[in-house]
């Protein structure tokens, strides 16, 4: 991927330009310390494509939420800044992730491989099914992926909670959840699978699904949740 860096400090550009050439498939293109060069030489179209950019938050002249706001097109974006009230505002412009200073290697390349993920998806889209047939008695029922809140374990079986139907089938918890897209789809706990774009708040050790009786509440294991909070966009050192 084609990286530039933006950002005014002479030693926050050093450490981020050893973590770039220490991390194989990025291609330094540039480092600007004036946002309003870097913004004049991103919209210019002869110039090679930018896949990602390391941006401070924090510079004179030009913020990096107002750098944002002067792009023709917005690349992938990873920001970091000494503080955590800019982050609410900066996921408004779909950035790739929000690190605070000081950068750790381990958290720039965690950042960096989620970054590289989505561009892969970008470079290579994949067509992929949005619904699936669930047995329902002696047919077959086509429910949309969208449609799933809950998965749940009851003995022998798996009850596929949507907004309107219960659908219980004679399915394992591992089967199910090898079908289920995991992009969609995550295993919080041994008996709950949830449909990640379902869930409106994480709480202590549970997550909270609106359905139209009211909010379920879904306890997360103790094994799933370093792997949930991995996948969200959440502000972490």
């Amino acid at each position: 991927m084609n990286c530039i860096i933006v950002d005014d400090d002479n030693f926050s550009v050093r450490i981020i330009e050893e973590f770039v050439n220490q991390t194989e498939g990025l291609a330094l293109l540039g480092t600007f310390t004036n946002a309003i060069e870097a913004v004049n030489w991103l919209n210019n179209s002869e110039k090679e494509p930018v896949h990602l950019i390391f941006l401070d938050i924090e510079m004179p002249e030009m913020s990096g939420i107002e750098f944002l706001r002067a792009l023709n097109v917005i690349p992938q974006v990873i920001i970091y800044s000494s503080q955590e009230k800019y982050a609410l505002e900066s996921y408004e412009y779909d950035v790739t992730d929000y690190l605070l200073k000081p950068v750790t290697y381990a958290r720039f390349i965690k950042a960096v491989n989620r970054a590289r993920e989505r561009f892969e998806r970008k470079e290579n889209p994949v067509k992929q099914s949005t619904e699936i047939f669930i047995k329902n008695n002696s047919s077959l029922v086509r429910v949309k992926y969208d449609d799933i809140l809950w998965i749940e374990a009851l003995e022998n079986y798996v009850v596929v909670n949507t907004f309107k139907e219960k659908y219980t089938i004679h399915f394992t918890m591992k089967s199910i959840s090898d079908k289920m897209p995991s992009e969609r789809f995550m295993r919080i706990h041994r008996s709950y699978i949830v449909n990640f774009s379902k869930i409106s708040a994480i709480e202590d050790n549970s997550v909270i699904i609106r359905t139209e009786s009211g909010n379920r509440v879904i306890p997360i294991g103790k094994s799933y949740k370093d792997k949930l909070l991995n996948d969200i966009n959440l502000i972490t050192k």
